[in-house]
């Protein structure tokens, strides 16, 4: 699979304290990356030398195999985490301005602005200023505004921030049908389950490295600990000392078993002895779990 961003051993300081040190990933095509890390990070030194707002000190980044360049930023479109929409403008001149801007036709510009806020439900407000907007309001304008030019690549920093569910569930399928018509996202946010249910690949900084790096499914299977669940019917009086009871109630009970050195087979011939078995999987930490630990763990290096 090719990639449209590749970026290679990027730094970046503010005097002698580093925002990115030698941070080097790929964005695969067609899908959607997440970008994650504590605030403070580097995430948004990234994001912002990817669309050319600063430079970097070092290192290089390719877009499509290309060298960036300024004629780059008409594929990109950028969802900064603190908006930037004209509060005395109307939305639908606002919405115009900002698609020429990125290289529209004045025809084919009043022809998106109509199919976007009809498609989000909002072409009565066109002649309200953003000021007059709701949060959320305000927000689905800016996220019509970053993606009214069809860019290649999608940027999207905290996208969910301001939105009630409903409306969030709204964006979240708007990133996946434009993922399935081939746009590439780099989504960076602090809602984990969003990352869960949107992301293909992440990658990690913490402190200005990259601490982690791969496709969802790897990095929880490489992430596991060995531990399983059991559910057993009935009330356990007793149990082996190894079992954690993590839930109880009248009909069953469920325990958190470490294997150390174990088989699976050796635990369930054990946990048949207790009582009728109703249930056991293995325990595979959720990215938000992940997240937590890999943070400590770099906090303390």
């Amino acid at each position: 699979m090719s990639n449209i961003l590749e970026v290679q051993s990027l730094s970046k300081y503010y005097g002698d304290k580093a925002a990115l040190n030698d941070v080097s990933l790929d964005v695969p095509k067609g899908q959607v990356f997440g970008l994650l890390g504590p605030n403070g990070a580097g995430k948004t030194t990234l994001i912002r030398i990817i669309n050319q707002i600063i430079d970097a000190d070092s290192g290089t980044i390719l877009v499509n195999g290309e060298k960036l360049k300024p004629s780059h930023i008409k594929l990109i479109g950028y969802l900064p985490e603190e908006r930037g929409l004209y509060k005395k403008m109307k939305v639908g001149e606002q919405l115009l301005y900002f698609a020429q801007l990125k290289g529209l036709s004045n025809a084919d510009a009043k022809k998106k602005v109509r199919s976007w806020m009809d498609k989000m439900e909002i072409w009565e407000w066109r002649e309200k200023r953003i000021e007059d907007l709701s949060k959320g309001m305000a927000q689905k304008i800016q996220f019509i505004a970053t993606v009214i030019h069809q860019p290649n690549l999608l940027i999207l920093d905290e996208p969910f921030s301001g939105f009630d569910p409903v409306n969030a569930e709204l964006i979240k399928n708007e990133i996946l049908e434009l993922k399935d018509k081939g746009v590439s996202v780099i989504l960076s946010t602090h809602r984990m389950e969003s990352v869960e249910l949107l992301c293909d690949h992440i990658a990690m900084i913490n402190k200005s490295r990259k601490v982690l790096d791969g496709s969802i499914a790897d990095i929880r299977q490489q992430s596991k600990t060995n531990q399983y669940h059991l559910k057993l019917r009935g009330h356990l009086a007793d149990h082996p000392s190894n079992w954690q009871r993590v839930e109880g109630n009248f009909g069953y009970e469920k325990f958190l078993i470490q294997l150390n050195g174990h088989s699976t087979n050796q635990v369930l011939e054990e946990a048949i002895q207790f009582g009728d078995i109703l249930g056991f999987e293995e325990v595979i930490p959720s990215i938000g779990e992940i997240f937590i630990q890999r943070v400590k763990d770099t906090d303390h290096e």
